[in-house]
């Protein structure tokens, strides 16, 4: 499965901006991505999926916190 670097804002206005077969190409791309980019242009995101569709859904999926502790 291919790791996908995509730029995200508000609204869930997805952006693909590349694609890697390995997690350390696409994180030191993303990590580049970052540092020149200013926060305004959108978050830099690395998800694994399938495929690109699946990808920008876990994008936009609600993610629920963790549990504070023992309950």
């Amino acid at each position: 499965m291919p790791y996908f670097v995509f730029s995200v804002k508000p609204f869930a206005q997805i952006d693909k901006l590349a694609e890697f077969d390995k997690f350390r190409e696409a994180s030191t791309h993303a990590k580049a991505l970052r540092a020149q980019r200013a926060a305004a242009e959108g978050r830099i995101k690395v998800m694994f999926a399938d495929n690109q569709q699946l990808a920008e859904d876990l994008l936009c999926q609600i993610r629920d916190p963790n549990p504070a502790g023992e309950e």
